[in-house]
C-alpha cells in the first residue's frame, strides 16, 4: 500500500468539532440516552431522602425488581420485508386521543423531588398531546394543573379516605375543572413498609438532621429551589405533617369497599377508572359493576411485596375483559419497548411513574420533556424493526414472555403430605 502524508484539507473535512454548549441543563440532558441515564442524573442532582422516595419500593423491593425483570425478559419477533417507513404512535384511550400510547401516572409529593412539579409534568404532557393525572397527594391543586393544561386531558387519581366529604369534595372539583377521567386507587387500604422512607427520615414537611444536612451540601441547587419557592404541602388535604406512612394511615381507610365505588360512580360524570387490579376475578367483578377501565397495577411495588407482575398478568385479563374495557398497565416502565410489549399483549395504554420524576429530578419541566422525547424514540424504532407503522398492527404474536418464575402445582391429595 503506498502511503503518503496527511492532506490537512482532508484532515479538517475528517474532524468537525462540535460546538460546545454553555448551557449546563441542556448539556445534560442531551446526553441522557435512556431512562436509565436520567435516572442517575437525578441521583447525583437530589438529596437521599426525596431520591429514595421516587426510587424505593415496599419492604425487600421484590415486587419492583420482578416487574421491571418481566419487561427485560421479552423476546420480540418482527415481521421482515414489512417496510415501516412511517410510524403512527397516536391511539384513543377513555374516549379521547393520545399521541403516545403512554400518559403520566399520579404521584404523590411531586414537588419535593424538584420544586416545579406538577405544573412541569402536566405542562410537558400539553405539550406533548398525552393525559396527565393529578394525584390526592399531589402538591399542585386541580385548579393549577388545569390552568397549565387547559386544553388537555386531566385526570384525577382518588383515594377515598376515613373522612368521605374530603374525598367528595375532591370529585367534586375535579368534576367542575373539565378533568375527563376519575382513578380510583384500591390497593392501599394502609400504607407499604416503605424502608428507605423510614432509614432516610421523609416526612412532610422534611426533617433537618446531621445526616439530612450533610447529604445535602453537595446539592444546594436542590435546597435553593425549596428555599425560594412557595412553602412545600398537599394540594388538597389540610393534613400536612408526619411520616409517609402516617400521612397514609391517618387518611387511608381500610374499610373501603364495592358501595363506595358505587357512591362514587354516581358522582362523577366522566369515565372511570379502577387502579391498582392484581388478579383476574376483580377485573371481571369490576367490569360487571360498570367501570370503564381498569389499571393493572401493584402500585410500582410500594405496596404488597411479592405481588402479581401486571405485565404477566395483562394477556389473562384481556381475554377477560379486553372486549367490554379499557386495559391499561404499569408499574416496571423504563423503556419504549417496555410500552411496546405492553400493546402488543393487549394494552390499550400505559402509564409512567418513576420515569417521569426522573425526569422531573435531573431537570424540571425540561427533563420530563426529556423523558417523553426517549420514550417517543424509543417506541418508533421497536416499532419499525418489528415491521409495525401502527399501534393497530400489534399483535400478541409480535411478543413471548420469558418467564423466571413459575408456581409450583398446588397439593391436591392429603395424602402426599
Amino acid at each position: 500500500m503506498k502511503r503518503q502524508l496527511p492532506n490537512p484539507r482532508e484532515l479538517l473535512e475528517l474532524m468537525q468539532f462540535k460546538k460546545p454548549d454553555l448551557n449546563a441543563r441542556r448539556r445534560r440532558l442531551d446526553a441522557a440516552l435512556t431512562i436509565e441515564d436520567l435516572r442517575a442524573i437525578a441521583k447525583r442532582r437530589t438529596p437521599a431522602a426525596a431520591f429514595d422516595y421516587t426510587d424505593g419500593a415496599a419492604d425487600g423491593e421484590i415486587s419492583l425488581a420482578r416487574a421491571r425483570q418481566a419487561f427485560e425478559d421479552v423476546e420480540f419477533h418482527p415481521d421482515i420485508l414489512r417496510p415501516a417507513e412511517r410510524v403512527d404512535t397516536s391511539t384513543t384511550v377513555l374516549g379521547g386521543t393520545s399521541a403516545l400510547p403512554f400518559g403520566i401516572a399520579p404521584t404523590g409529593f411531586t414537588r419535593l423531588m424538584q420544586s416545579e412539579g406538577e405544573t412541569a409534568g402536566a405542562g410537558a404532557a400539553a405539550a406533548a398531546g398525552i393525559p396527565f393525572t393529578l394525584s390526592t397527594l399531589g402538591t399542585t391543586t386541580i385548579e393549577d394543573v388545569k390552568a397549565v393544561n387547559p386544553h388537555g386531558r386531566n385526570w384525577f387519581q382518588l383515594y377515598v379516605m376515613r373522612q368521605r366529604e374530603i374525598s367528595y369534595g375532591l370529585v367534586e372539583r375535579a368534576a367542575a375543572a373539565g378533568y375527563d377521567t376519575l382513578m380510583f386507587t384500591v390497593d392501599t387500604p394502609v400504607a407499604g413498609a416503605r424502608l428507605r422512607d423510614t432509614r432516610n427520615g421523609f416526612s412532610i414537611p422534611p426533617q433537618l438532621s446531621i445526616r439530612t444536612i450533610a447529604n445535602a451540601i453537595p446539592r444546594p441547587w436542590w435546597w435553593y429551589d425549596f428555599l425560594t419557592t412557595p412553602k412545600l404541602e398537599f394540594a388538597s388535604l389540610s393534613t400536612t405533617g408526619g411520616t409517609v406512612g402516617e400521612l397514609l394511615n391517618s387518611a387511608m381507610d381500610p374499610t373501603i369497599s364495592y358501595d363506595d365505588l358505587e357512591i362514587i360512580r354516581s358522582m362523577w360524570p366522566g369515565r372511570l377508572v379502577v387502579k391498582g387490579v392484581q388478579n383476574v376475578p376483580d377485573a371481571v367483578r369490576l367490569i360487571d359493576r360498570g367501570v370503564d377501565g381498569i389499571v393493572l397495577s401493584n402500585h410500582g411495588g410500594r405496596q404488597l411485596d411479592r405481588a402479581p407482575i401486571p405485565f404477566h398478568l395483562l394477556p389473562q385479563v384481556v381475554r377477560e375483559v379486553g372486549r367490554d374495557a379499557t386495559v391499561m398497565v404499569d408499574t416496571g416502565i423504563m423503556s419504549g419497548a417496555d410500552i411496546v410489549a405492553s400493546m402488543a399483549l393487549g394494552a390499550k395504554f400505559t402509564l409512567i411513574g418513576r420515569a417521569y420524576l426522573y425526569g422531573l429530578m435531573a431537570g424540571g419541566r425540561q427533563g420530563v420533556d426529556r423523558t417523553i422525547a426517549i420514550l417517543r424514540s424509543e417506541i418508533v424504532r421497536t416499532m419499525a424493526l418489528l415491521g409495525v407503522s401502527s399501534l393497530e398492527e400489534l399483535e400478541p404474536r409480535h411478543v413471548t414472555q420469558l418467564r423466571r418464575l413459575e408456581p409450583m402445582p398446588l397439593e391436591t391429595d392429603p395424602a402426599a403430605r
